[in-house]
């Protein structure tokens, strides 16, 4: 499974440069590409210092890592939900991301034109609010017309899923986010096959000047995090402008030496990928072989079949066995055959939770 992540804000937060430093940035290896699929949709690889580790002890003949795709949602602006700007051809690709990036911007430069004519982080990200509400309204009162009537006829289902969408409808109108609904499974349910926007989880992305990165931040993030606190949101702050200039270089140490100007250890794309991860609870195990050594994401608390499955379906069908070695057990004895000696290699069965950072092989039989 690969993330997906739609980028959205406002004209002018920095949505675009951000997207672009994304699909400019340079890979540090022939194995580690980035590729544009489409001119909206960048794919970039997720950096894994343990798949270096593996590589070192193993030498396979190539390295395959995960990737997050990240998609440019243009059209939203103040009016998208009738129409304004580019209007509805945000939503296809909005609907089928896993969580949204919510560039907001949080700089001031008098060159940069707001589009409501000044620096309020908290209006740009009410007028993005908004807009996916209106949308989310809109596929909830239609469903809800066709189960009200099924519901007078006596069906007990859509009883139960007019009781639900009322309490989305209503949270929705009040100007809430579907996310932040206290939601009962049959809530959940009912709301499944709509895809709402608002239920998806988000990531705030502080764009700040070039001179607000080494503090963490400025009097426009610290509103933005007082607006926000209530959701219990991740935000991350970021300078598009220096992500830009990373992302033109090549050299690992020019890289690192850039970074440590601005007091930074790593680059925002790096701390953007790991808080789109905790959001999503999502960790990653390996495959380490001769031929290849692959990183795998699933998410947190899934049990082996499930794991394997994620390499093939017919794995998970005819799972037998995984084999199952820690990443400091093959940095100490180098070898399989070494670990296994050691008893450091553990064969574990259906009930086995995968753990972040696992190397695993698989036994199956179909």
């Amino acid at each position: 499974m690969g993330l997906r992540c739609g980028i959205v804000g406002l004209p002018n937060v920095g949505k675009s440069t951000l997207f672009n430093a994304l699909s400019n940035a340079k890979a540090e290896s022939a194995n580690y590409p980035f590729c544009t699929i489409e001119p909206n949709v960048g794919v970039i690889t997720v950096p894994d210092e343990r798949l270096q580790i593996l590589e070192g002890i193993v030498k396979p003949k190539r390295v395959v890592p995960t990737i997050v795709e990240f998609v440019d949602i243009a059209g939203l602006v103040k009016g998208a939900s009738k129409g304004e700007g580019l209007g509805n051809k945000f939503l296809a690709n909005i609907r089928e991301v896993d969580a949204i990036i919510h560039v907001v911007r949080c700089f001031d430069d008098p060159n940069i034109v707001h589009v409501a004519g000044g620096v309020d982080p908290a209006f740009d990200k009410d007028v993005i609010d908004n807009e996916l509400q209106l949308k989310d309204l809109e596929s909830i009162d239609k469903k809800l017309a066709k189960s009200e009537r099924s519901a007078k006829s006596g069906d007990a289902k859509a009883k139960k899923e007019v009781v639900s969408l009322t309490r989305f409808k209503d949270h929705l109108e009040a100007g809430n986010n579907a996310r932040s609904l206290a939601a009962t499974e049959d809530d959940l349910e009912a709301v499944e096959d709509l895809q709402l926007l608002t239920i998806k989880p988000v990531i705030y992305v502080a764009n700040v000047d070039e001179a607000s990165i080494q503090s963490n931040g400025n009097k426009f993030v610290d509103a933005l995090r007082e607006h926000v606190k209530s959701e219990n949101a991740q935000i991350v702050v970021v300078s598009a402008a220096i992500e830009s200039q990373i992302a033109e270089m090549e050299d690992p140490d020019e890289k690192e030496m850039f970074l440590g100007e601005y007091g930074l250890k790593e680059s925002g794309l790096n701390r953007l990928i790991r808080a789109s991860y905790d959001l999503l609870n999502l960790i990653t195990y390996f495959t380490a072989g001769e031929q290849e050594v692959r990183a795998w994401t699933v998410h947190r608390g899934d049990k082996a079949p499930a794991a394997a499955g994620v390499i093939h379906s017919d794995f998970e069908k005819g799972f037998i066995r995984a084999e199952v070695i820690k990443l400091a057990d093959y940095q100490e004895y180098k070898t399989e055959a070494k670990i296994k000696e050691a008893g450091k290699m553990a064969v574990e069965g259906k009930e086995y939770v995968v753990q972040d950072g696992d190397i695993m092989h698989f036994r199956f039989n179909v």
